[in-house]
């Protein structure tokens, strides 16, 4: 008995020997001083969204951010971008720790959130909004809804999941286009475990779903628009965007209404690395790329083709 309860114990011991094998340090991170960012290029606008990974939230109270999307406006070279960020890479907090990024408005503040995407990514943003679940679902449905096509896998896990079956446009059955009611849809944009990319496959769709809306909506009325701007303004978490701000920036979308929308994951694949950090599977980044291939995309113009940076993709 003894000897068995021996084996069993170095078997233990050498199980957790080989689960800590993996884990290691993060590279060192040196993020660039706020102060010394440039300003955004000329006519280039960005906004920063975030959702909270709850469906109702308050201000003084926010959960992990779920989504954050950089979305930028290019009044100049006419171009509508939206950049999403994989809620699992490690970043320099406020507090001079390494910790992931999914943390960072819930422990220190969605203006903290801002100056980490900056000085991480090299693109000065300081305008944000903050959603919960329920208010990105109000929105969805204000506009009528959006139109996603599936594949079957994807449609297995949203039946599984037990959406209603009045959610979508007809019930959803098998892969294929369908009409989503705003709680389908964010359920949609929060799938991870479908298709193998994980984080890269739920940014994907975060994309996937902007880009359809934004299609939608290129033959907006200004009443319309300004009818969007007033839901938009009555369904969220916090902002520190001025009444003014916003329809400054309706006024911009306007100016961008019919234009294809632009998008890419950040960091993109080839700058980022798994690791094992505090017990958690999360990504350590390479900056140094990342800050150069955001820093072309956004520099590029309609007419230079690169399928790296297709929404989708």
């Amino acid at each position: 008995m003894f000897k068995r309860f021996l084996c069993a114990l170095l078997a233990l011991m050498l199980l957790l020997s080989m689960g800590t094998a993996c884990a290691a340090e993060p590279r060192e991170i040196d993020p660039l001083e706020y102060d010394s960012l440039p300003e955004p290029q000329e006519g280039q606008h960005h906004y920063l969204l975030a959702c909270i990974d709850n469906w109702k939230s308050e201000n003084q109270k926010l959960s992990n951010t779920d989504g954050v999307i950089l979305v930028t406006l290019d009044t100049e070279a006419k171009r509508l971008l939206f950049t999403t960020f994989t809620r699992e890479m490690l970043i320099k907090r406020p507090d001079g720790g390494i910790g992931r990024i999914t943390y960072i408005a819930k422990n220190y503040g969605p203006e903290e959130l801002c100056k980490i995407i900056s000085t991480h990514f090299g693109v000065k943003v300081d305008k944000y909004i903050i959603f919960s679940m329920d208010n990105v679902q109000s929105i969805i449905d204000a506009m009528g809804g959006v139109y996603i096509t599936v594949t079957d896998a994807e449609a297995d896990y949203l039946n599984r999941y037990r959406i209603s079956r009045d959610s979508t446009t007809p019930s959803m059955g098998k892969g294929g286009t369908y009409l989503f009611g705003g709680h389908a849809a964010v359920i949609y944009m929060r799938i991870r475990k479908v298709g193998g990319d994980g984080d890269a496959g739920r940014t994907r769709r975060m994309r996937t779903v902007l880009s359809t809306l934004a299609n939608d909506y290129a033959d907006a009325s200004l009443g319309e628009a300004m009818s969007l701007l007033s839901t938009v303004s009555e369904n969220l978490v916090t902002m520190n965007l001025t009444m003014a701000d916003l329809v400054e920036a309706a006024g911009y979308a306007m100016e961008l209404r019919g234009v294809e929308p632009e998008g890419m994951q950040m960091p993109s694949d080839d700058a980022l690395e798994p690791i094992t950090y505090a017990g958690m599977e999360t990504r350590q980044v390479d900056f140094e790329l990342a800050r150069k291939q955001l820093a072309d995309f956004l520099k590029m113009t309609p007419k230079q083709e690169s399928t790296q940076f297709e929404v989708g993709e």
